[in-house]
């Protein structure tokens, strides 16, 4: 694989290399006290290949703008966490909220190669920082079995040994994202609760340092990558001592950085690999020796840089000698020992890779993840975002437009990279066209590529072209034999597709058509079901003179997964109404079928006694043997004398403020749950209601929050009612408190009322 080219002057061996750029990174002829290079420095030339496989997307390069944007503080806040816990690297995620995506924005002692494919990682994703900033707790892996168990997409991506933790970043205001750490194979193991704090407190700290930069924190579009500290010194009377003294061992031995890169080589280890030094310094291996262009040999170096565990195997060069190579990692790259294996040793060759060239193990492995990460999405449009944020930065394309075939037309299902009225222009053209590239890719089934407009016009030229791109990939997207659309990929600047990136890319549209198949059928189902519910929820609430009113209901169903919450206010007269919230067992349809009759029972009986309504209700369902239970709590307000009634059917109590007293749940006696039983007692509860009181219903999904304890939430809630927000505002804030992030586990109904103040 073709290399940058290099210089002209280039040093026959270490020795030389050295000469001409001494240790510490400086030329100098020499000296009495020669030091280490710093972590993170290339003394040597790099290859074409950027750390991430796209020159425009650098990953592994400090951001040119870190002090300017007030990453720097951010930077040091990582560094320190990484040196306190002795870890290996790490890395700082925040969260865009409108897109719902946390971005990789600082990282510390990783592979570029491996960052690529974790730039960006959904919010609602089941990984160990997507759980971290989700549920607000430090999230703690301690070995490769146990990601296996609680994270098996993340596992199957990254299947190295190592240690992972991440930690929320938990201000005063919310919380800004996670901080993750990495650390070797060997310190496997449980966490104590010691650790699991320091860790709760290191997120606390980078959460503070946003929060105090305020409105001068802008991070960075790229990750700013920074080296570990505090890597070890060497002493030697000449500055050439240490490349003399490898010299002249019968071995050869090889330097490379965590991106793989060689920095340093031996005469020796030169004529090993049968290259000239100038051939391979600042080239991977795997690259500049077509023989090392293996997975297994790329693999055993991202072991060695994610596990920091030495790794040794045998490898072929052609056309008949057998190699050991043993590699030995740490903070700042690796340390590569090279020597001939022996014949007649006895000892069969260790891990011997095979001969054939193969795809790139970072791609494969990319492969997977992007491939786990499709099963997981719903609908049309977490398609769309997932193209958008992970599969576009990990190809290093810009822009994206992912097409349905409907009715002989590709429809955009959604896009990225393009404006309005360019999208407006390419929507619909036919699919059985083979004047353009997007219908002859589907209709022969076979993706195309274009590294430049010229390739473009000679092929297609009456395909229009009208937004500028450089560079195209067409990947007809094909499930079960059938064309389901088109996903294109282009890039602002002409782009090569190496072999690679045809064979995953190509494997990848057969992935997003069964994605997007199943997208578009959860739409429909999802829409059907949701449309079932919304019309047996009240459409409007009706007005009270003396009475403010606000209702909230926000399902957390799937597909046709349709809720039994709901709620009503009835009214009874002009002083008088009747409030009732309940929730059915089931997320189902029948749920949502029994809750429209519990509604219409309801409201026949209202203005009963509470007591009557619920025990009314009871013997309807009675008759109609659902098998399934129902909760509910109904209300009677009288405004004239300034009181309300309230009978439940083993509901969650209510919060209630009246002005002049401390806010708090409303205890009432509960009776039994609806279709249990007939002719059971349901207690009335009698309170009084002044002007200013304010009442909250609610189902059980606003306050069963995992990890939150109940009775500590709902006190919080209640002091929520104190404050000075009118009812409209009031409801969101309840909400908001209960699930800052939103995705609640289940459906949420919400009705406040507030009598106006006197």
């Amino acid at each position: 694989m073709a290399t940058e080219p290099i210089p002209a002057e280039e040093p026959s061996g270490a020795a030389e290399a050295l000469r001409r750029k001494g240790p510490g990174g400086d030329a100098e002829p020499g000296g009495a006290h020669a030091q280490k290079a710093s972590p993170g420095e290339n003394p040597g030339p790099v290859g074409t290949s950027s750390p991430v496989g796209t020159p425009s997307n650098p990953v592994g390069k400090p951001s040119p703008g870190a002090k300017a944007s007030g990453v720097e503080p951010l930077a040091d806040a990582l560094a320190l966490a990484v040196r306190r816990t002795g870890a290996s690297g790490g890395g700082i995620y925040l969260v865009d909220e409108t897109r719902q995506l946390l971005s990789l924005k600082v990282a510390c002692g990783l592979s570029g190669e491996v960052a690529a494919s974790w730039l960006q990682v959904p919010a609602t994703a089941s990984v160990p920082v997507g759980d971290a900033f989700r549920e607000d707790r430090v999230v703690w892996v301690g070995s490769q079995e146990e990601m296996a168990l609680a994270y098996p997409q993340t596992a199957a991506a990254l299947p190295y040994r190592y240690a992972f933790a991440a930690a929320p970043l938990s201000g005063r205001i919310r919380c800004w994202g996670a901080l993750f750490l990495t650390w070797p194979s060997d310190h496997s193991g449980r966490a104590s609760p010691r650790e699991m704090g320091n860790l709760a407190a290191l997120g606390r700290r980078v959460a503070r340092i946003i929060e105090d930069t305020g409105r001068n924190f802008v991070p960075p579009d790229e990750p700013h990558m920074i080296p570990v500290d505090g890597a070890s010194e060497y002493f030697a009377l000449s500055a050439h001592a240490p490349a003399d003294l490898l010299e002249r061992l019968p071995e050869g031995f090889v330097a490379l950085d965590l991106e793989g890169r060689i920095t340093f080589i031996t005469s020796r280890a030169a004529s090993l690999l049968g290259r000239h030094v100038s051939q391979l310094l600042g080239t991977r291996p795997w690259q500049s020796l077509p023989w090392m262009d293996q997975v297994l040999v790329e693999d055993h170096y991202r072991t060695a840089v994610i596990s920091r565990e030495p790794v040794g195997f045998t490898v072929l060069r052609p056309p008949d000698t057998w190699l050991d190579i043993d590699l030995h990692p740490d903070s700042s790259g690796i340390s590569v020992r090279v020597d001939v294996r022996r014949s007649g040793s006895g000892d069969q060759p260790r891990t011997a890779a095979a001969t054939t060239p193969g795809a790139s193990v970072g791609r494969l492995y990319q492969l997977v993840h992007l491939a786990a990460a499709l099963t997981d999405v719903v609908g049309v449009q977490d398609v769309v975002d997932l193209i958008a944020a992970q599969i576009l930065p990990a190809f290093g394309a810009d822009g994206m437009i992912l097409s349905a075939a409907d009715a002989g037309r590709l429809r955009i299902m959604g896009h990225h990279g393009y404006d309005r009225r360019t999208i407006e222009s390419l929507d619909g053209l036919p699919v059985d066209t083979s004047l353009t590239p997007a219908g002859e890719a589907l209709l022969r089934g076979v993706p195309l590529f274009f590294a430049d407009p010229g390739e473009l016009a000679r092929d297609y030229p009456a395909a229009p072209r009208i937004s500028g791109k450089q560079a195209w990939a067409f990947l007809p997207l094909i499930s079960d034999s059938r064309p389901v659309g088109c996903c294109i990929l282009t890039y602002a600047r002409p782009h090569t597709f190496t072999a690679d990136d045809r064979a995953i890319l190509t494997s990848l549209g057969g992935l997003v058509a069964q994605a997007l198949d199943r997208a578009r059928l959860y739409d429909a189902t999802h829409a059907l079901a949701h449309t079932l519910q919304k019309a047996l929820l009240p459409r409007s609430l009706p007005t009270f003179s003396g009475l403010d009113v606000a209702a909230r209901y926000l399902p957390a169903g799937h597909g046709v997964d349709v809720g039994g919450d709901f709620y009503d206010l009835i009214r009874l007269d002009h002083t008088t109404a009747a409030a009732v919230i309940g929730d059915v067992q089931g997320h189902n349809v029948a749920a949502a079928a029994l809750m429209g009759q519990v509604r219409t029972a309801v409201h026949a009986t209202a203005g009963a006694r509470p007591d009557e309504v619920l025990a009314r209700t009871n013997r309807v369902l009675a008759d109609l043997e659902p098998d399934l239970l129902v909760s509910c709590l109904y209300a009677h307000i009288d405004l004239a004398r300034g009181q309300i009634g309230l009978a439940s059917a083993g509901h969650v109590p209510p919060l209630l403020h009246r002005p002049g007293e401390s806010p708090g749940v409303l205890e009432i006696d509960p009776g039994p749950l609806l279709g249990i039983g007939v002719d059971l007692p349901y207690p009335i509860t009698t309170v009084p209601m002044p002007p200013g009181t304010t009442l909250a219903l609610y189902t059980d999904g606003l306050v069963e929050v995992p990890g939150t304890d109940l009775d500590r939430l709902t006190g919080a809630l209640a002091q929520l009612l104190a404050g000075p927000s009118r009812p409209a505002r009031l409801v969101d804030k309840l909400i908001l408190h209960s699930w800052p992030h939103g995705l609640p586990t289940d459906d949420i109904a919400v009705l406040l009322l507030k009598a106006d103040e006197a």
